[in-house]
């Protein structure tokens, strides 16, 4: 008694299988969730976004930016000046700048020391020429069109608690030595893998408080789009305090339009296209030369590993993309629109859902290598609506719908092997006392499903009876008669499974045997007939015993009848599903064309008789011996039968 629901296609066609398909798609679903609220997977989600961003080159044009660089061609025209003495320089091109239309100009120098610090130093401070030396900066600053930088320096917890800023004099020159203004956070966001991908508008500092309430609450960038807006600082400093966003870049290293710092110190530099094309913009002035040490690793690519001797090797600079132009794409990101933001949460859950769904859904109906096939084809469509949302400058978490796909996967394999362990246990002890150790293996090694309601299959049955049976019971005890019974039907076992049969049922002291079901043999007709030419050795063996172990009773002498038939039979599991009981048997005219040959052994007096049907599929080195012709009940043909006299090696 078994059941045999075996199937993974029969098992979504019932609520039971509604509800594993639910459930596993449910635990994917909720692993994939897990995985991104606890951010176990950025890494990976980081090196998609790295692909994408490389995938797509230039994302939109920059409208709102130029960067002004100090490259090697500008350094070329001053080699004798450090750039501690370039104030000058500065105060030159940001008026250039600002008299060109620009609506902001961002210094992205820590103008840590000035000049006359150096002039001090080396007793030159008394010169009056060198006293004026940065007033022209110093008066620039005080038109209020310049944005100083700052840097955060941190303590020894790793906690930002002051800053570094710009010299006092600069300081002071600030339109009402407004820092809150004037002058703006530079430092950059670094991911764990040294890729700068984000940013914060305002971020949180350590401060004291005498010191917080006038020191810059900006990033520089941040403070440059609201200084382009006219917008006070405060308006945005409070709200965005410590909030970390994504940048959207607007391309690789190079995108933003470039100025060489020497063109806004030329003569007839208000005549330059270039020049004239930084009206209306944010100009942040920066490094780019060999050397600024100002380069960082973006989503295009550049890491900096490639360095030599501490300078930057050409491979790493040309991947690199300078601290000012990721400045300049805040401000792009800031003032575009094309602010990147994750996918909703209600949306994001329900695709994985239904996709889950999907999946588990086809998983549960195909095999295990097409599972795979449907794991990596779902990842497919997860990286390409990933890709689709990161076009719309949406983050989709593509990484977590993979994880969900892959966790669905184990999770049907696990179930599965399980079912399938379960099923291999069922079949073992469906088949393992019914028939020989290698047709069980055979069987489990096939995968052969066995359905309720069973299949047609050509097979041949046999059946066989112990005559003068009742004669025999009347001479015993029932203690006797079962012993006698369980030493017979022993023997006649080991005979029938050799063969390859199953022991279909004893029914009193008949047996009734099936070759060629369930595991399919070509040569099932002449397994049946070795097995009944090895049972009628069996009989005549056993005469013996029955008079060894009752030699006081007058039994008649031991005999056997067997009949065999071959054709097809309905071979499969019967009975009642919501009782859960049946049985797997054959039924069908072969099986009672089998039944009656048996009794007809009596009728022929012979002890094996057998179809022409089994006779001929069987082959030649079937011996028989008398012929007939005999009508079997339940037919109106007759059947022609055989009595098998040898089987040849």
């Amino acid at each position: 008694m078994c059941s045999s629901d075996l199937s993974p296609k029969a098992a979504l066609n019932n609520q039971h299988s509604m509800r594993l398909l639910l459930v596993l798609a449910a635990i994917a679903l909720a692993l994939a969730e897990v995985a991104y609220h606890s951010g176990a997977l950025n890494f990976l989600e980081n090196t998609y976004s790295d692909l994408w961003h490389r995938q797509s080159g230039m994302r939109y044009a920059p409208k709102h930016t130029a960067f002004v660089v100090v490259d090697e061609p500008s350094l070329t025209r001053y080699p004798d000046d450090p750039l501690v003495f370039w104030p000058p320089l500065f105060a030159r091109a940001a008026a250039t700048a600002r008299e060109a239309g620009a609506t902001v100009i961002g210094i992205d120098f820590l103008f840590s020391i000035t000049p006359e610090n150096w002039f001090n130093k080396y007793g030159l401070a008394k010169n009056e020429a060198l006293q004026q030396y940065d007033l022209a900066f110093r008066q620039e600053l005080n038109q209020g069109k310049m944005v100083l930088v700052s840097s955060i320096l941190r303590g020894e917890a790793g906690k930002p608690d002051s800053l570094l800023l710009a010299h006092p004099d600069y300081l002071l020159s600030l339109p009402n030595m407004d820092l809150q203004a004037g002058v703006g956070l530079a430092d950059l966001e670094f991911d764990e893998d040294g890729t700068v991908r984000g940013f914060v508008r305002s971020p949180a500092l350590n401060l004291a408080k005498d010191v917080a309430a006038g020191a810059p609450r900006l990033s520089f960038a941040a403070l440059l789009a609201q200084r382009a807006q006219s917008k006070p600082p405060s308006e945005a400093s409070a709200s965005a305090a410590g909030m970390h966003e994504t940048i959207s870049y607007t391309g690789p290293p190079g995108t933003i339009p470039r100025v060489p710092f020497y063109k806004l110190l030329e003569k007839d530099a208000a005549n330059d296209p270039a020049v004239k094309a930084l009206r209306g913009k944010i100009v942040i002035i920066g490094a780019d030369y060999f050397g600024s040490n100002d380069l960082h690793t973006t989503p295009y690519g550049g890491s900096l590993s490639g360095s030599l001797n501490g300078s930057l090797t050409s491979r790493a600079r040309a991947a690199g993309m300078p601290g000012a132009e990721i400045h300049a794409n805040i401000v792009e990101t800031l003032l575009s629109g094309n602010t990147t933001r994750p996918a909703p949460h209600a949306v994001r859950v329900a695709v994985n859902a239904l996709l889950l769904l999907l999946a588990v859904g086809v998983m549960l109906r195909v095999s295990p290598w097409a599972g795979v096939a449907v794991a990596a084809g779902g990842s497919l469509i997860a990286l390409a609506i990933g890709y689709g949302a990161f076009q719309q400058f949406v983050l989709y978490p593509a990484t977590h719908l993979q994880l969900g796909l892959a966790a669905g996967f184990l999770l049907v394999l696990g179930l599965r092997l399980t079912r399938e362990e379960r099923d291999k246990a069922r079949i073992r002890g469906m088949f393992e006392g019914c028939m020989s150790d290698e047709v069980v293996q055979m069987l489990l090694a096939s995968e052969k499903k066995l359905e309720v309601g069973g299949q047609s299959m050509n097979i041949t049955v046999l059946f066989s009876d112990i005559r003068s049976f009742t004669t025999i019971t009347e001479q015993l005890t029932a203690t006797e008669t079962v012993e006698f019974l369980n030493v017979y039907f022993e023997r006649v076992i080991k005979v029938i499974k050799a063969e390859g049969g199953r022991i279909d049922k004893f029914i009193g002291d008949a047996v009734m045997a099936e070759f060629g079901a369930p595991f399919p043999f070509e040569d099932h007709a002449m397994r049946a007939l070795r097995a009944a030419a090895s049972m009628r050795a069996v009989a005549e063996d056993f005469k013996s015993w029955m008079r060894n172990r009752f030699p006081d009773k007058k039994l008649p002498e031991f005999g056997v009848g067997i009949g065999i038939h071959s054709g097809n039979a309905v071979v499969g599991n019967l009975g009642s599903i919501e009782l859960k009981r049946w049985e797997y048997t054959a039924i069908g005219d072969t099986v009672n064309v089998a039944s009656r040959l048996e009794g007809e052994t009596k009728t022929l007096s012979c002890v094996i008789v057998a179809s022409a049907e089994t006779v001929r599929l069987a082959g030649d080195k079937v011996v028989t011996g008398r012929h007939d012709e005999l009508k079997v009940k339940g037919r109106v043909e007759p059947v022609e039968v055989y009595e098998i006299v040898e089987i040849k090696a």
